[in-house]
């Protein structure tokens, strides 16, 4: 018998923690290879994490709850020397997404120019001397390294606020910072009160430990009451969305669209892509008008960048799924090189694999647009929160048969049903005027209202 360790692998390059979320298997159960053992959530995505060979679960070393560095030792398994021998204890767990040794180019975040510009000019201000640079050995340790790496929404929010990272007391893994520290740094008030001479001195402030900060209303349980405390992902969403009203000038407009010619289109086709194994909604259908039309609006394909602005030569649409334990955001690579077929299955293959936790890093970053169905659910129309670092987002409303005033052959104007829906949609105004915004989603209505047959 042999024993092989089972490791938090490492889910993509700017990922260096995970939590493990919960445990499918107990001490003493059979694994097979491949079969998930366990979950675990990180800043990107949830994921069952399969096993790495077929044996028995002998040793449980990371708990439930626990945040570890990638690379840990979770748990053992006890197999036979000779899959042990096919399996080496080193290899990641099969299946993972986005091993440590394989390179994967599109994971690494690009947020914004800033925060390299900000990480370059903060290196210049706390350089040494060159002479007492000489006299020591310039060997960056792996703490330093996962302190300085942090996450891209973490090196996001300190470019927009044009904070160094080096000044943040991190309380992460080895002194990494985290969301909340930097959330934390920016809210603490001693900064505002100093002197500017005293500031001039003293450029950089530790931030307020949590219990100094302004407090959040303490609410207490009652008898009777069930207390189900947030998931990662849960408390993850909560940060980003408070962050990003913080942070952009949130405004929204409304469009009412007629979907009778996308019904029509539908009609005729979903037989034929029902053959192909493709659902075709009317998601579908929207997503393929926002990417047509992003191109000629590149303000709403977009991000911030401290005082400047980054206009995303990819396309990337964000299909916001909703989760029993949260929300996420998986993303359509290259949407306006697509065919309504290839949106169609895209959007049925990311809403599958986040439903079963088959997503990688890579499936959630990089997004430039993004769109939340929560006509789904029967709203009529919703006004959501950007997500950052993007500068719009697009609701769609619920779509059903509407009174409307039609134009009869005769001239005359009558009422008759038509298939309706808003779409709405929130936009950075620091980026994006009401005007290009406008003009936009006035685009797409004509493109939803007049949808090309031969469209793909």
């Amino acid at each position: 018998m042999a024993r092989i360790d089972v490791i938090m692998p490492q889910m993509g390059e700017s990922i260096a923690e995970g939590t493990l979320s919960k445990w499918l298997k107990q001490v003493g159960d059979q694994v097979k290879r491949d079969e998930p053992m366990f979950e675990i959530s990180t800043d990107k995505v949830d994921a069952e994490i399969p096993a790495p060979n077929a044996g028995v679960l002998a040793e449980i070393l990371v708990q439930q709850g626990q945040t570890v560095a990638v690379n840990t030792v979770v748990a053992r398994l006890e197999t036979d020397a000779t899959a042990a021998a096919a399996a080496p204890a080193s290899s990641p767990p099969a299946g993972a997404s986005a091993p440590a040794a394989a390179p994967t180019p599109p994971a690494a975040p690009a947020p914004s120019a800033a925060p390299a510009l900000v990480a370059e000019s903060s290196s210049r201000r706390v350089a040494e001397p060159p002479s007492r640079r000489t006299a020591e050995p310039s060997v960056e340790t792996a703490e330093d390294r996962l302190r300085r790496k942090s996450t891209p929404l973490v090196r996001k929010i300190a470019a927009e606020h044009g904070i160094d990272i080096a000044s943040v007391a991190g309380s992460g893994h080895a002194g990494r910072v985290t969301k909340n520290d930097i959330i934390g740094y920016i809210e603490a008030p001693p900064a505002a009160a100093e002197a500017p001479s005293r500031r001039a001195a003293e450029p950089h402030f530790i931030a307020e430990p949590p219990s100094r900060r302004t407090a959040e209303p303490t609410t207490e349980a009652w008898p009777g009451d069930r207390v189900e405390p947030w998931s990662r992902i849960r408390k993850l969403t909560a940060d980003h969305m408070i962050m990003s009203r913080r942070v952009s000038a949130h405004v929204q407009t409304l469009f009412e669209v007629d979907y009778t010619r996308v019904s029509q289109v539908r009609a005729r086709r979903k037989r034929e892509f029902a053959e192909r194994g493709v659902n075709l909604t009317y998601l579908a259908f929207i997503a393929k008008a926002i990417a047509e039309n992003l191109r000629q609006h590149p303000s709403l394909n977009a991000a911030v960048a401290q005082d400047a602005t980054i206009l995303r030569r990819d396309i990337n649409l964000g299909i916001a799924v909703a989760l029993d334990w949260g929300l996420i955001v998986p993303v359509i690579r290259h949407a306006d090189e697509l065919s309504l077929m290839g949106i169609a299955r895209a959007i049925n293959d990311l809403g599958e694999r986040a439903r079963a936790k088959k997503l990688s890093p890579d499936d959630v970053q990089r997004g430039t647009f993004t769109i939340t169905n929560p006509g789904v659910f029967g709203s009529y129309a919703g006004l959501p929160i950007i997500n950052q670092p993007q500068v719009a987002i697009l609701g769609v409303g619920t779509i059903e048969k509407r009174a409307s005033v039609v134009t009869l052959p005769d001239g005359t104007d009558g009422i008759a049903p038509r298939l309706k829906g808003m779409l709405t949609m929130s936009f950075d105004h620091r980026v994006v005027d009401g005007a290009d915004a406008d003009r936009f989603l006035a685009d797409v209505k004509k493109m939803l209202e007049a949808f090309p047959e031969d469209a793909g």
